[in-house]
């Protein structure tokens, strides 16, 4: 394991302690839990550039008007 440094408020660091007593763990396994989390996130961004680049070829022939757009 690699080690890593934060700051964080001290008050902030005694609630999550806190909250990790009341889960039976350590604030050191919530933040790998949080740190595996976040790293497995998908990249949004990414999958909605590859969508419009799937769908490219749509061409509806015309702008749409406001209204139009807002119409259920």
């Amino acid at each position: 394991m690699q080690r890593i440094t934060f700051s964080a408020d001290p008050e902030l660091i005694e609630r999550a302690r806190a909250r990790a007593r009341q889960h039976n763990t350590t604030l050191n396994v919530l933040f790998r839990e949080w740190l595996r989390e976040v790293a497995s996130e998908p990249d949004l961004a990414a999958e909605f550039r590859d969508l419009m680049d799937r769908t490219s070829y749509v061409d509806a022939g015309r702008r749409f008007t406001r209204t139009e757009m807002n119409q259920r």
